[in-house]
């Protein structure tokens, strides 16, 4: 098992301008899950393709343990790739498939099948080892792919979205178990994907990036309750925080027709940088409803999902119009249509720079 660091890594294409990879710092301890997030084009798996050997890096250093691996070519890496599309050998069985890689490095047979028959007992896939792959679901593909990797026993895995290509169903057991899979093996994992759901419910830390810059990178439950910016605030969170531009008042912020208290710090921090406004972050269930005051919405869509229910609603058009998402009871769900009063709990918001974007509060 090793750590792997990236040592200001960059990756510029050729005929590019702007690197896909902006000098990324990032150390992942050894046996970690470490997931990176971000939107299309972020630079998550041009990233690990940089780890993995198939990008060149253009500048900085990768560390794979004490080893330098910026210039090693793949094979010489000690690390296993699992892919979106399982890239399994179609005329193989599925204990070929497992077995391949040992195969190639000179491994006996003796020692290649007991190593594949432990895999496949690990991910349940014992009865189907003499199977063809066009014979199994996609998600019992992706459990060999899976089983290939494990049965190298590399450093590091790198899995570039493998769950992809499943169903809504099948995504969430098969995350379930490639998360307990790394916990019992313990082996270092970098792990892509742009499902903000997934990497808060595998990872031990996430790493949010955007345009090649890596964003912040802490455990789902900081990163949840105290996003570095008003990217990370956006991105993380299903449904996603709601932000307001609010003007600043004495003793606070004006949220609609109440004034929610802000730390001096913050308001402080907002003059020196110029700001006569402030975004503030509200969780969907971080509102109360209320009689009168604070925002007044317009319900558009209310989603029932049985203990509670999720509020589409909209503020007025000579308030901005501005779409806000409240948190309801399941037991009291409004019409659609209705209005509704909805006020932030003050120990709960987030504030940002409205020009920088920076966080500004505790």
């Amino acid at each position: 098992m090793a750590s792997v660091t990236f040592d200001k890594a960059t990756r510029l294409y050729p005929g590019g301008d702007k690197p896909a990879v902006d000098q990324l710092e990032l150390e992942i301890e050894d046996g970690e899950f470490l997931v990176l997030v971000g939107p299309s084009g972020c630079g998550k798996s041009t990233s690990l393709r940089m780890l993995a050997g198939l990008e060149d890096v253009n500048g900085g250093a990768i560390r794979i343990g004490d080893r330098d691996v910026t210039h090693l070519p793949p094979k010489d890496r000690d690390i296993a790739m699992v892919f979106q599309n399982y890239a399994l050998y179609p005329h193989m069985s599925v204990a070929d498939n497992m077995g391949f890689a040992l195969k190639i490095a000179g491994e006996d047979k003796a020692t290649i099948r007991r190593k594949v028959e432990d895999a496949a007992k690990m991910l349940d896939l014992t009865q189907y080892l003499d199977r063809k792959p066009k014979a199994l679901s996609g998600g019992q593909r992706q459990r060999v792919a899976m089983g290939r990797a494990i049965v190298r026993k590399p450093q590091v895995f790198l899995m570039d979205e493998p769950l992809s290509n499943l169903d809504a169903k099948l995504r969430v057991s098969t995350r379930t178990q490639i998360a307990a899979l790394q916990r019992d093996l313990g082996i270092t994992t970098v792990y892509v994907t742009h499902d903000q759901v997934e990497a808060m419910t595998m990872g031990d830390r996430v790493a949010v990036l955007k345009d090649g810059l890596l964003q912040q990178v802490d455990t789902p439950r900081n990163m949840y309750d105290r996003p570095a910016n008003l990217f990370v605030a956006g991105f993380i969170g299903s449904p996603a925080m709601n932000l307001v531009e609010v003007p600043i008042t004495d003793g606070g912020v004006k949220f609609g027709d109440s004034v929610v208290p802000v730390s001096r710090e913050a308001l402080t921090a907002a003059a020196d940088a110029g700001d006569r406004t402030v975004t503030v972050g509200v969780r969907p269930e971080h509102f109360d409803v209320a009689d009168s005051g604070g925002l007044t919405i317009t319900v558009n869509v209310v989603e029932e999902l049985g203990a509670d229910g999720y509020v589409y609603g909209v503020t007025p058009a000579e308030k901005g119009s501005q779409d806000i998402v409240v948190r309801v009871g399941g037991r009291q769900v409004p019409e659609k249509g209705s209005t509704l009063h909805v006020v932030p709990r003050p120990a709960e918001i987030h504030v940002f720079s409205t020009s920088s974007g920076a966080r500004l509060s505790d």
